[in-house]
């Protein structure tokens, strides 16, 4: 069986083809699908294994980042996406999507504004979890990707947690700023579900897909674009169902 991936698009949302690439190249077969084809039932959630929900600023993160995407899904599809979780759907959510996940109480925690109070692009370091559940980030060490948000100091509270990546310095040492870009509690980057099957993530995985997108590809020897691995991952694990 070839995978398919629904890849959300719509509204502000503004990496669905970088997302839908990466998906591309693991030999998946993709649909970027707009919100509104999903909420008038034109496409079914449930006719796909993975669903992604891409970073950007969707609706332009009025009333807060992921806020009015998380309304509009959690009014208008939670049906749909409950029956898609039960049935073993895989989801990804980078970056707005992350925070839209949240929202939705899919995932646990808030997510607040930077510490720094300004919007923060720069590549980080993560140390990934080698105990967590997480599918996405299986037989993954480290990762070097870029984030690009205002809002992705992520706090726990008292909601149990499966932690997935924290980000690290160059050593592979928990760190505060620059390194922790947001202020997030225990540095943490990326968290999951108990099942490993839905998982957040602020960096961009999808900004990393090939040797040229680091930032010193000229300058060092870069094999791989390490976010591929994040989408091969889930493809591979959907195949062997």
């Amino acid at each position: 069986m070839t995978p398919k991936a629904l890849i959300l698009y719509g509204y502000g949302i503004n990496c669905d083809e970088e997302v839908q690439h990466g998906f591309d190249l693991t030999g998946a077969k993709t649909e970027r699908v707009h919100l509104n084809q999903l909420i008038s039932g034109e496409k079914k959630l449930t006719d796909y294994q993975i669903l992604a929900l891409p970073g950007g600023f969707s609706f332009g993160d009025d009333l807060g980042a992921g806020k009015v995407l998380a309304v509009k899904i959690k009014y208008n599809l939670q049906d749909q996406l409950s029956a898609f979780v039960e049935k073993g759907g895989l989801i990804i959510g980078i970056c707005n999507g992350f925070q839209a996940l949240v929202k939705l109480g899919v995932l646990p925690g808030t997510l607040f504004a930077n510490d720094s109070g300004r919007f923060e692009d720069r590549w980080v370091y993560l140390k990934i979890n080698q105990d967590s559940p997480c599918i996405f980030t299986k037989g993954i060490d480290r990762l070097y990707l870029p984030v690009r948000h205002g809002e992705g100091k992520y706090i726990s509270g008292d909601a149990k947690l499966q932690i997935v990546a924290q980000y690290v310095d160059e050593k592979g040492e928990l760190a505060g700023y620059p390194a922790n870009p947001n202020g997030s509690e225990l540095n943490i980057a990326a968290v999951c579900n108990d099942t490993g099957r839905i998982f957040g993530i602020m960096p961009h995985p999808d900004a990393f897909l090939y040797s040229q997108n680091h930032p010193r590809w000229t300058r060092e020897k870069i094999s791989a674009g390490a976010g591929l691995k994040v989408f091969q991952n889930a493809v591979e694990f959907v195949k062997k169902l």
